[in-house]
Order: C-alpha cells, then structure tokens, then sequence
C-alpha cells in the first residue's frame, strides 16, 4: 500500500499509519501541497468548560461525523465553547426559577441552612439532568 495518498475529491493528503489512512494537514492547490492547518493549535483557543467537555465526549463516541467534521474545519473549540454557554446560562436560569417556583429563599436559608441545602442541591441534580438531557447529549 502506498504510504501517501491525495484524494482528488478534495485535495487533502492522507498518510497510511497501522492498517488506516490520517490526513496529514496538507492539501493540494493547483499542483502544489500546501500546508493547512488541520490541528487546533493554530485555532484561537477558547474556554469549552465542563459543559463542553461532556459534549466534546459525546460527539466523539456517538456523533463521529460530526467532531471530524467540526475538527478538520478548526472549528470544534468554537463550537464547544458556544455549546458550554449555552448550557451555563440554561443551567443558571433553570436553578433560579425552580428555587423561586419551590420557595427556596434566602428566608429559608437564614431559617433552615440544612434543608436550603437540600433543596438547592435537589434543584441543581435536576437542572444538570435537563441541561444533559436537552443540550448536552443531542
């Protein structure tokens, strides 16, 4: 087998490593290899979170296409650290209108510090699962 390989679809070079060929980062352009940048180390770098490494685990195992896609297009960061926003600003919204729906207040708190925990940390429990549920593992 060959140990590179361009394709002439789209220009891009693969190398044959174990029994599979990987892109190498070059592309051909009128004749001539260029190096692209294929990795994210050129990429601007941005901050995913834990939101977006949940997601960028999900879309690994079950979304292949897409993290491949999202990879070799230099636009994954961008994309997870859009996706750890969304859900950080879907997760603070959601625990703060259940607590006011369920009448846990800082009252309350001031009251009964033991069950306020309780509550907020049964609040937070299931606004984690709807964020999963509805951003995160899509």
């Amino acid at each position: 087998m060959e140990k590179y390989k361009i394709d002439k679809r789209t220009g891009w070079e693969y190398e044959l490593k174990g029994d599979y060929y990987y892109p190498t980062g070059r592309i051909m352009k009128n004749g001539v290899l260029t190096l692209e940048t294929v990795d994210n180390e050129l990429e601007e770098q941005y901050d995913i979170g834990v939101w977006g490494r949940r997601h960028l685990r999900f879309i690994r195992q079950h979304k292949k296409s897409l993290y491949l896609d999202l990879f070799l297009s230099g636009k994954l960061n961008a994309y997870l650290a859009d996706v750890n926003a969304q859900a950080e600003e879907m997760f603070a919204r959601l625990v703060k209108d259940m607590a006011a729906r369920e009448g846990v207040t800082e009252k309350l708190k001031a009251e009964d510090q033991m069950y306020w925990v309780q509550e907020m940390n049964r609040i937070s429990a299931l606004a984690r699962e709807i964020v999963h549920h509805d951003l995160i593992f899509v």
